[in-house]
């Protein structure tokens, strides 16, 4: 396959990421001395500037990182939890039967500043000062305005200008997006992180003392008292079509602190899988590959039919799973362990065979576990009008199915990662807190973000609504450790419920199949919209299958004769996956998905 752009190699450092600059950043930290989480948190740090549709400070981040030092790979957690006034009552006693994807509803505690502080305290070298500059500078001198950040603030415009004057005051310019190849500075959030240096500086010169001071700032200091003198004061239009105030106060805020945790994985194709924990959707790929055994998958072509229907029939069951059982009630546990047993897996294979089955199949686990109206998902359709183009959740990378829709400014997410030469890895996805989520806070120049939108209200459910839970994310990390559990690759990509499918794509044709980085990433994508999706309005479409142009006419015949619902997206529709790797003998890879022409891999 002749690929759009090299697979990057080198020995020193290198790094991968959604955005070209982020990207940049990341190399540049470790030429200034330091190590792959420097240059992780400096560039996770910059793509809230560059990126504001796409992430924010008061969003959420999944991290997994490896430390070649001590051997150890670890999950660190950037998802806020719920407020503690996250009553369903509350909910209902609105009239409201889900939580709207926009405004100050479904807003949880800002996670992914903290995490990103938290991997800089833990396992960085640099000084925050130096970490945090690019970021200041771009948000100082202006991001520069690429087509799809233009595109989404002239859908959101009109909601702004009509209910968020906030957010038209600090994203618009004279009433009207900055244009392609124009510059959008964020003079307000520059001011926030020049006053967390001021105060950490006051706390003398050593470095982790520094960090502490920032964190406490944020979460017990003037950010916190912001948002909440803001979420008390304010009461915001979104897309259920009525104005309502946020559960969030600075109390929800106040303590709270990112964790660092062990993931959970499995063995397949000689590595061992990473993922973070049920609090996202990271384990559905472990039960899919599980499905997916690698012997078999290496006798069907990697682009051909066999294998696109047989991942997606895998994928409709371990989706199935991940609505039914992952979440972070405690009442209401996810028996990870059963979920990935072997003859668990044996069991759901056996359900699978040469015709598409479009019926909701969840597993039977007793005593665990929520019921989900799957016919009221497949009956559900995103509404029309001014309401529902922005900020309902995270979209492929074409939404070509619903052209009736007109202009839409969805969020979406980044991805990053990064490897040096001594072995450090970090795979993060960064999201929420959107421009086009809520209403900006005028004291600090960004929104809350609305992650409560994915969780049911449902008190049983293990993603059910309630206080202090964490929502069952879709931001999905992987890293791959080989038998002596050192790392040897990070990917991820943006997507929503797409991640953990164009990954499993990308990890097949990788692992099993014996494509390079850049191959596997540049290979025609596919992805299953069969069960709900994560964001509002928490949609279905039984047995829809979207596959980009690039595959065979043979192909897409083949699977319509199976029984899949085949839609066909453009060419280069289907994914923005990135990959860093480290072999053996210390040679270093990066790709990045051309799709959309801002992921970009560097290094040298």
């Amino acid at each position: 396959m002749l690929l759009t752009r090299p697979e990057i190699v080198g020995w020193f450092g290198a790094a991968a990421s959604s955005h070209w600059i982020a990207s940049a950043v990341a190399l540049r930290m470790l030429e200034r001395g330091g190590n792959a989480f420097d240059g992780a948190v400096a560039a996770g740090l910059t793509l809230q500037v560059v990126c504001p549709h796409l992430n924010g400070p008061a969003g959420d981040a999944a991290i997994l990182f490896y430390d070649a030092q001590t051997g150890e790979a670890r999950a660190l957690c950037g998802q806020g939890p719920t407020p503690a006034a996250a009553e369903i009552a509350r909910i209902r006693a609105l009239g409201l039967d889900q939580l709207p994807g926009t405004g100050l509803l479904p807003a949880t505690v800002p996670g992914a500043f903290d995490a990103w502080m938290l991997l800089l305290a833990e396992k960085g070298r640099l000084p925050l000062e130096e970490v945090l500059s690019p970021a200041i500078d771009y948000a100082e001198r202006g991001a520069p305005v690429d087509e799809r950040l233009h595109a989404t603030l002239a859908a959101a415009a009109p909601v702004f200008e009509r209910y968020w004057p906030s957010s038209a005051a600090l994203f618009l310019q004279r009433g009207a997006p900055p244009p392609v190849g124009g510059v959008l500075a964020n003079p307000t959030l520059a001011g926030v992180w020049r006053r967390l240096l001021s105060e950490a500086q006051a706390a003398g010169a050593d470095r982790l003392a520094q960090i502490e001071a920032v964190r406490a700032a944020w979460s017990d200091g003037f950010v916190a008292e912001a948002v909440d003198g803001f979420c008390r004061g304010t009461e915001a239009m979104d897309v259920s079509g009525r104005a309502h105030g946020a559960l969030l106060r600075g109390d929800d805020l106040a303590g709270w602190r990112a964790q660092i945790e062990a993931p959970v994985g499995i063995d397949y194709a000689g590595r061992r899988l990473l993922k973070c924990g049920p609090w996202t959707q990271g384990p559905a790929l472990l039960q899919t590959l599980l499905l997916l055994p690698a012997e078999e998958m290496a006798e069907l072509d990697p682009l051909g039919e066999a294998f696109v229907h047989r991942v997606t029939e895998a994928m409709k069951l371990a989706f199935a799973d991940r609505e039914v059982f992952y979440g972070d009630n405690p009442a209401a546990p996810t028996p990870l362990d059963r979920l990935l047993a072997p003859d668990y897996a044996a069991e759901r294979a056996q359900m699978i065979g040469p015709q598409a089955e479009n019926g909701w199949r969840p597993g039977a686990i007793p005593g665990f576990g929520a019921a989900i109206d799957y016919a009221s998902a497949a009956a559900r359709r995103r509404e029309g009008g001014l309401l529902a183009a922005y900020g309902g959740g995270e979209p492929t990378v074409a939404e070509f199915a619903a052209p009736e829709y007109g202009r839409r400014a969805v969020g979406d997410t980044c991805h990053l990662d990064v490897v040096d030469c001594e072995g450090n890895m970090v795979s993060a996805t960064p999201s929420g807190g959107w421009l086009q989520s809520s209403p900006a806070i005028p004291a600090l120049g960004f929104p809350l973000g609305t992650r409560a939108q994915m969780m049911w209200l449902d008190a049983d459910a293990p993603s059910g609504f309630g206080p202090g839970r964490r929502p069952r994310s879709t931001l999905s990390p992987t890293l791959a450790l080989d038998a002596d559990g050192a790392a040897r690759l990070a990917c991820g990509t943006p997507g929503g419920d797409q991640q953990d499918q164009w990954q499993t794509a990308m990890l097949i044709r990788h692992l099993v199949h014996g494509m390079g980085l850049q191959e596997a990433i540049e290979a025609p994508g596919f992805h299953s919209e069969h069960w709900p999706n994560s964001f509002y309005p928490r949609a279905a479409s039984p047995g829809r299958l979207v596959l980009e142009g690039r595959f065979d006419a043979a192909v897409i015949e083949g699977l319509q004769a199976r029984g899949h619902d085949v839609a066909v997206g453009g060419d280069w529709s289907e994914g923005r996956l990135t990959a860093a790797a480290r072999t053996p003998e210390g040679r270093l890879h990066a790709a990045a998905n051309p799709r959309g022409g801002l992921g970009y891999a560097v290094g040298r």
